[in-house]
């Protein structure tokens, strides 16, 4: 019977890390994967990870994993599909070395995504973004270093990892002002800076950091987390409730304030490659959902259109004779 510890070690250190160099974020998620896993075979069988076959990952359990991730751990269908894949990516690196298992390995292989439903995007309108900077207490350092962060991550649209990444050199604020972050799937890109150059400016001018220093440190100088991030966004989203109602209705994560910039630079009239390009995305057609979401967008879009030749008539009552007749 094969052991299933060394496989595992050698699918992180050997196919993650050394053959596709996947970045700390897969890293992470697929590390989460295989926790939950471990620990739902832990349960189900009563023996340690440590003591676990390969045989014992069977497809049986697996699909059980699955549907304890969505009804246990009421994970939506997008979460349950990305541990899937992780899933999917070991056992075809475990086909190649053990070839005594391929009959289970293309049960596992051959367990279906499920389609989840597809919902619009949530985003803020200028009202709602105008509450929402309003909140932060500029007095403070945190609540000036928050307010730089909200006003960058609403004029660049970066995503989380790429905002509490941020380094001081990463930062151009001179002709071309721009920023430069490493996005998904180690691609490197250069956004421009326009209406957060002042703020940005002004904090850095109170900060002084080093070139090497993280942009929005936190208390004790290390990187914010993605939970601190998205806790000081629902602490000032629930406090522009107050002045703004529409906030009421939406639920405002970290990744609403990227919506957020895709669609105002929609509204600006930008055309989606451009703005593909400007939040780092892989294909077009992700872009796409902010067209969907957005009903300003369609409108115009159907203004300036001809509307068809269709001219225009009025309701003539026809013979009453000619009418009786043709009900009998």
């Amino acid at each position: 019977m094969t052991a299933l510890a060394p496989l595992i070690q050698a699918f992180f250190s050997d196919r993650l890390l050394r053959q596709r160099r996947a970045s700390a974020h897969t890293v992470m998620a697929y590390r989460d994967t295989f926790r939950l896993l471990l620990g739902f075979a832990k349960h189900r069988l009563g023996r340690s990870p440590t003591d676990l076959r390969v045989a014992d990952l069977d497809a049986s359990l697996i699909v059980d994993f699955l549907h304890h991730l969505e009804t246990g751990r009421h994970n939506t269908l997008r979460t349950r599909n990305a541990r899937l894949a992780a899933l999917r990516s070991f056992f075809r690196f475990a086909a190649l070395h053990l070839p005594d298992h391929l009959q289970q390995i293309q049960r596992i292989l051959a367990i279906p995504q499920k389609k989840p439903d597809r919902r619009l995007v949530g985003f803020l309108t200028r009202q709602e973004i105008e509450a929402l900077l309003a909140i932060p207490d500029r007095t403070t350092w945190i609540g000036r270093r928050d307010a730089t962060l909200l006003v960058v991550a609403l004029h660049t649209g970066l995503r989380v990892s790429e905002l509490i990444g941020l380094h001081a050199a990463d930062v151009v604020l001179t002709a071309g002002a721009h920023v430069r972050c490493i996005g998904k799937g180690r691609k490197e890109r250069c956004t421009p800076l326009t209406g957060a150059i002042g703020t940005l400016r002004d904090w850095l001018r109170e900060q002084r950091p080093a070139p090497g220093e993280y942009l929005f440190p936190s208390r004790r100088g290390g990187p914010l987390s993605r939970d601190a991030v998205e806790r000081l966004v629902n602490k000032y989203v629930a406090a522009a409730r107050a002045t703004c109602p529409s906030l009421r209705r939406k639920h405002v994560t970290p990744h609403v304030l990227r919506h957020t910039t895709a669609v105002e630079l929609l509204r600006a009239g930008n055309d989606a490659t451009i703005v593909a390009l400007y939040l780092g995305h892989e294909s077009i057609a992700t872009t796409q959902i902010y067209i969907d979401a957005d009903l300003e967008v369609k409108e115009r879009a159907l203004a300036r259109t001809a509307p068809p030749g269709i001219r225009r008539g009025r309701f003539r009552p026809g013979d009453p004779l000619l009418a009786y007749l043709s009900t009998l």
